[in-house]
């Protein structure tokens, strides 16, 4: 039967004929772009894809009217980002879950390699995080307008094979502009929970990894010294020093990304008193 491929662009005219060039194998590939001005457009349509365009309103909100308003051809959608390669041997095993019509799952896990300076982000947290990719569209719906999180309608699998994540393709200036726009985000975010939400201590200690890392995130709202926090954790918790020079750069960069959203908090709570910054 196959799947469907959803790809959301901005500006990606860089990334998307390495990622195209990998989804060959669906002939439904379906990019929703949040207003390209360079030849994202012209590229998708040069590979045959179904080209939709909205501003952006945050990736959740995106992906959710992405589902509610595209009519996919097919019952599965396999969701890859522009500066991601689905390599050959999760191509296959998305082919073949995807046609066998008796498996229960809506929805599949998978896992991806982040690189930096051409090598594999092995260790450092960076890879062993499950991200849904390949569900049926109307079992999925997206929470938290940053790093949104998946609400799947039925039983859940996990893919055997990854997807490579080429996330500093655009360079660093890519990767901080990217991030100053979702610390935003995040930082409301975190307000949110800090200021409704109790932190669920069973997930944390729970054999279920999505939820664990989902609470382990929530206790880390209300962690002082949160950018030290995380490059302890990524950096000697996490083994991340195993990668080397990456591994340090990676962990830094999270670090600085930790602290940007707490001057955002800050900001946000002074602008509530009335203060400024």
């Amino acid at each position: 039967m196959g799947a469907a491929v959803f790809i959301q662009t901005l500006n990606e005219e860089q990334n998307l004929p390495r990622c195209l060039d990998a989804v060959r194998w669906s002939d439904d590939i379906v990019v929703l772009d949040s207003i390209s001005t360079d030849g994202t457009e012209q590229i998708a349509k040069s590979y045959g894809c179904r080209f939709y365009q909205r501003p952006y309103h945050g990736r959740a909100n995106n992906q959710n009217w992405a589902v509610e308003n595209i009519d996919f051809k097919y019952p599965w959608v396999w969701y890859v980002d522009a500066d991601e390669v689905t390599t050959p041997e999760l191509a296959r095993e998305i082919q073949e879950v995807t046609s066998d019509t008796m498996r229960p799952e809506v929805a599949y896990y998978v896992r991806r390699r982040n690189m930096l300076f051409g090598e594999w982000l092995k260790h450092g947290g960076q890879y062993n995080v499950w991200i849904a990719r390949l569900w049926k569209p109307d079992k999925i719906r997206w929470e938290r307008a940053a790093n949104p999180v998946a609400r799947i309608d039925g039983p859940v699998g996990y893919l055997q094979n990854d997807f490579i994540h080429h996330f500093f393709s655009k360079g660093f200036h890519g990767w901080f502009d990217r991030h100053n726009k979702s610390s935003t985000n995040e930082a409301l975010e975190n307000l949110k929970v800090m200021e409704a939400e109790d932190i669920d201590w069973r997930c944390l200690v729970g054999r279920d990894p999505r939820r664990r890392r989902d609470a382990l995130k929530r206790l880390s709202y209300h962690l002082p010294a949160r950018p030290l926090v995380m490059f302890s954790y990524m950096y000697f918790l996490k083994a991340g020093f195993l990668d080397g020079k990456a591994g340090f750069t990676i962990a830094m960069l999270k670090a600085m990304y930790e602290y940007e959203i707490c001057l955002k908090i800050q900001e946000l709570r002074r602008k509530e008193n009335g203060l400024s910054i």
